[in-house]
C-alpha cells in the first residue's frame, strides 16, 4: 500500500492556503476577486479538479511541476470570473472530473487503544 508523497502532500495543502487566501496564481490574478468560487461548489471543486490533474511527480513522489499545475487552475479561476480564455486552451484530461472514491472505506478506521 502507499500514501501520496509528503511532497505532494505539502504541495496540495499549500495550494489550498493559496486558494482560500486568495492569493492562488499571483500574479496572473493579481486584483482579481475570485471569492465568487466559494459560492459555487463545481467552479471550486474544478480548481481542485484541474491542479490534481495537471501535477506530476516522478516514481518517487516528487513533485515536478507545482507552479504548472497552480497556473493552469488559476487559468481556470480567471476564466470562470472573467470569460478570458486560458492559453493554450485547457485540454479534456485537464479538467476532467474523476469519480470520487467508494462510500466506504476500504480500511478500517483506527481504533482507540
Amino acid at each position: 500500500m502507499s500514501k501520496v508523497s509528503h511532497e505532494f502532500s505539502g504541495a496540495l495543502r499549500t495550494f489550498a492556503f493559496w486558494v482560500a487566501n486568495r492569493t492562488v496564481g499571483l500574479p496572473l490574478l493579481e486584483g482579481i476577486d475570485y471569492s465568487c468560487i466559494f459560492e459555487e461548489p463545481s467552479a471550486l471543486e474544478a480548481t481542485f479538479a484541474i491542479y490534481a490533474n495537471v501535477m506530476e511527480m516522478d516514481d518517487d513522489g516528487k513533485v515536478l511541476n507545482a507552479k504548472w499545475a497552480e497556473h493552469r487552475a488559476a487559468q481556470y479561476i480567471l476564466m470562470y470570473v472573467t470569460g478570458q480564455k486560458p492559453e493554450p486552451p485547457f485540454e479534456e484530461w485537464e479538467d476532467a472530473l474523476h469519480e470520487p472514491p467508494n462510500k466506504r472505506d476500504v480500511l478500517p478506521w483506527p481504533t482507540d487503544g
